[in-house]
């Protein structure tokens, strides 16, 4: 059933004299911060970054009042100091954040003053990226209904952050879900420097979202605490009875500069600066209660005085309290993982049953953990319509079995599939989610604000909040794809703390780092070499719950020679070349499969090349910047006295990857390329 709310109706008569003296209390408190915040810079005592937020003290207030701690989920942007407070946040913590303390409730001082977070109560840490949490709360408000649990989901942020693709990607796909969620712009007509007027053609943003089904627009004067007050709880209301997405656009003032790093006198006049302090909503506020009789100058004046004790105190304790400890950078870049236990080194001795392709072995391993796990979700591109299961039918099945509130489609959009993993991972720490990032590896591009987001939401948070999300991508080429359907893109993903890469080379591996994966807390970027899904050369006996651990490599074929390290599809053309060269010269080739990118597992890499004293780094990705640039690396500077000759690469050109299969192959790496390099080392 639905909730059913009253609705409520706030004024200076029909409001309770405690309520009204609450409301100023915490204006006032806010507004000692805002004004208090660039003294800090100007010690030199932290605060390098402070958006004030003064004029926009209506909607702020009448946010954090309906904002329900542990049951809703707020995600505030950088200018809601006045926000957090109303939700309940201290003098104290605004100002650890401020100042960048170690005890700061936000990250320790990891993220950006002015961010302010308190995980433990869903006052979610954001981004300085401007309306990227959008797509967060969309993702936690889709657990809230999925679960049925109270609450909603608030995204608060500037009007100029309309701007941005996902923020209308995020709305959309809120609509088309029918989810709680309420989007707040606070509207101050400036995005920095820029006038609304280069931002956007109608005169409220919100008018861009006029016509959309589901999505109910409320506006309200955000200078005004009771139009505010009511604007906010009718959204609270209305997003809780019918479970969908409310728009509340609060036309506000920015009194100050947009941060301490502007000058607004260079593009606003005297005038509109006046003007701009006339509308003060704490000035107004403050005679709107002298002037309802409720109460007198004096007792204001009292109240103004206790804050600003209260501010004092802070200021007191917060200075004193302990800085970051500099040792502490390296702690929570990256959750523990899932620890194998039956299978430790993520080897097997298998050799009877069925032979599973990659594409079984992916399918199997997918079906098994949602049975292991009921709160395993996956979603993406085309990959729930009936008994098709994407592209390559990897996901063939899964909806069926496990019905469309587990298995869903999304929209072409992969700032959202991404985005939203990051949200609904947020709701239960149990929580584990599988996507398609894109169809294609090579379209994986406009979702890389959020996997940033992902890669350091852990570190960021320092170790309260973990996305738990594996982000499955089929990828490379040797398919006759070309341009965006036949490129791989792990160059780039080991190149962010915080994401596990990983590039399986057979069906028994593809399945035990999957389910691993799966099973641990954290991002992890799973590579699947869309080549193999079919391949013969890829099968392999896979064992029950077979387990495959982040960081072990495996030698697939020992050697004393030369090594080969390697992983994806060249795994197989370099046991190929191993195989010939043996049988031309007796000569023995190690080849490494490294199954594992970020982490790497260096000890086999290294004792590999100690024992031949010759390495060949084999891969399909671009030679420049490519992985193996880091292999050769890290053996140049920690095994250079084994080596007897210079560390060799292999990899595609530096171009794209061209469609006809003429070009392909003139680019992509092959056996041949891959003999003659070896007959180079073997020969040095």
């Amino acid at each position: 059933m639905k909730p059913v709310i009253e609705k409520q109706l706030y004024s200076i008569l029909t409001t309770e004299k405690e309520v009204l003296q609450k409301w100023y209390y915490l204006m006032t408190l806010g507004r000692k911060l805002d004004d208090r915040a660039p003294n800090y810079l100007k010690q030199a005592l932290g605060w390098s970054y402070h958006a004030p937020y003064a004029g926009h003290d209506g909607i702020q207030l009448a946010i954090g009042q309906v904002f329900e701690k542990n049951v809703d989920h707020l995600f505030p942007y950088y200018r809601d100091m006045l926000t957090v407070i109303s939700a309940g946040m201290t003098a104290e913590e605004i100002l650890l954040n401020g100042i960048s303390k170690a005890a700061d409730t936000a990250g320790g001082g990891r993220h950006m003053s002015n961010h302010f977070a308190k995980p433990a109560w869903n006052i979610h840490n954001v981004s300085s990226a401007t309306g990227n949490h959008t797509l967060h709360a969309v993702g936690v408000a889709r657990g809230i209904k999925k679960y049925k649990a109270p609450g909603v989901a608030i995204s608060s942020q500037g009007e100029s952050s309309t701007s941005e693709g996902y923020v209308f990607e995020a709305i959309n796909g809120a609509s088309n879900e029918k989810l709680p969620v309420i989007f707040v712009i606070q509207d101050n007509r400036y995005g920095i420097s820029v006038p609304k007027r280069d931002q956007t053609a109608n005169f409220f943003a919100a008018d861009n979202y006029k016509g959309i089904k589901n999505l109910r627009i409320i506006f309200c004067d955000g200078k005004n605490v009771f139009d505010s007050m009511n604007a906010m709880t009718e959204a609270k209301r209305y997003a809780l009875e019918n479970q969908s997405p409310v728009i509340v656009h609060a036309s506000v003032v920015r009194i100050h500069s947009h941060s301490n790093s502007d000058r607004h006198e260079l593009y606003r006049d005297e005038n509109e600066l006046q003007c701009a302090l006339a509308a003060d909503p704490l000035y107004r506020y403050r005679i709107t209660l002298i002037k309802s009789g409720k109460f007198k100058e004096e007792e204001l004046n009292q109240i103004d005085a206790e804050a600003q004790a209260v501010v004092s105190a802070a200021h007191k304790k917060a200075i004193m309290a302990a800085d970051p400890d500099p040792a502490s950078i390296f702690n929570f870049v990256t959750p523990e993982p899932y620890i194998p236990v039956k299978y430790p080194e993520g080897l097997h001795t298998l050799q009877s049953g069925e032979k599973w392709k990659l594409i079984k072995a992916l399918n199997e391993t997918l079906k098994a953990e949602f049975r292991y796990n009921p709160n395993t979700f996956i979603w993406g591109q085309d990959l729930a319509n009936k008994e098709k299961g994407g592209i390559f039918n990897v996901t063939k099945g899964l909806q069926k079995e496990f019905g469309i509130e587990r298995v869903f489609n999304a929209p072409i959009a992969e700032d959202y599939i991404v985005g939203t993993a990051n949200g609904m991972s947020r709701f239960r720490d149990d929580i584990r989610i599988i996507v398609e990032g894109a169809e294609f590896a090579d379209y994986f591009w406009p979702a890389m604000e959020q996997l940033v987001e992902l890669s350091h939401e852990y570190w960021r948070t320092n170790g309260q909040f973990s996305p738990n999300v594996v982000i499955r991508l089929a990828s490379g080429g040797y398919i006759g794809g070309g341009l965006y359907h036949s490129q791989t893109i792990e160059g780039t993903m080991t190149t962010f703390p915080g994401l596990r890469v990983v590039y399986p080379s057979f069906a028994d591996d593809a399945a035990g780092l999957l389910r691993t994966a799966i099973r641990s807390k954290g991002p992890t970027i799973f590579m699947e070499p869309k080549a193999l899904y079919n391949d013969p050369v890829a099968e392999a006996y896979v064992p029950p719950d077979f387990e495959v651990p982040f960081g072990k490599a495996r030698i697939r074929r020992p050697g004393t020679d030369l090594s080969i390290l390697t992983y994806g599809n060249t795994t197989h053309m370099s046991l190929e070349v191993a195989e010939r060269i043996f049988n031309e010269t007796g000569k023995s080739i190690e080849v490494v499969d490294l199954r594992s990118l970020n982490p790497l597992d260096k000890d086999t890499v290294l004792a590999s090349v100690r024992k031949t004293g010759r390495a060949l780094v084999v891969h399909e990705d671009k030679v420049t910047g490519g992985f193996g640039g880091e292999i050769a690396s890290i053996i140049t500077e920690e095994a250079f006295t084994s080596l007897d000759a210079p560390v060799k690469r292999v990899g595609s050109t530096f171009t794209p990857v061209g469609f006809n299969r003429i070009l392909e192959r003139a680019i992509l790496p092959d056996t041949g390329r891959i003999y003659h390099a070896a007959k180079e080392l073997l020969a040095f």
